[in-house]
């Protein structure tokens, strides 16, 4: 079986982290990524975007073009746009169908469901379900 794209990703993410000995840099590392993602339209931080169930806030919208699915997302919380990097970067720019046969298990193959505080990880669970609800209804 070919490996799809989203499942590559998440192997290359994986053994990128492997080169930090520790959380602090893993942290970082994620907030660095976070840095880098691209502007999010003022307009578009509204009710109909946001991500209930996260600490912080977190905007969230999508775009079909033909059978792909284009994720972006923002928000005000540095560690928390990072996680939105690692989340863009596996499910953006993917069909709905590999979206859904996506498996979600970097969190612990990276530890980041033992590493983020509660909250954080509520938060993260909250934009996963938003981009698993958008693929089901694509």
């Amino acid at each position: 079986m070919s490996t799809s794209g989203a499942e590559q990703a998440q192997q290359e993410l994986i053994e990128e982290f492997e080169m930090f000995d520790n959380w602090m840099d893993r942290y970082q590392y994620i907030i660095d990524m976070g840095k880098q993602l691209p502007d999010f339209p003022e307009a578009c931080k509204t009710a109909e975007y946001k991500i209930q169930g996260c600490q912080s806030n977190v905007w969230m919208r999508h775009e079909q073009q033909g059978e792909t699915l284009i994720f972006s997302a923002t928000s005000d919380a540095a560690i928390v746009s990072g996680l939105i990097a690692v989340l863009l970067r596996i499910y953006s720019e993917r069909t709905a169908a590999e979206i859904r046969t996506t498996e979600p298990h970097f969190l612990a193959d990276l530890g980041l469901d033992k590493h983020l505080s509660p909250t954080r990880s509520n938060g993260l669970h909250a934009m996963l379900e938003r981009i698993y609800q958008v693929a089901q209804q694509a």
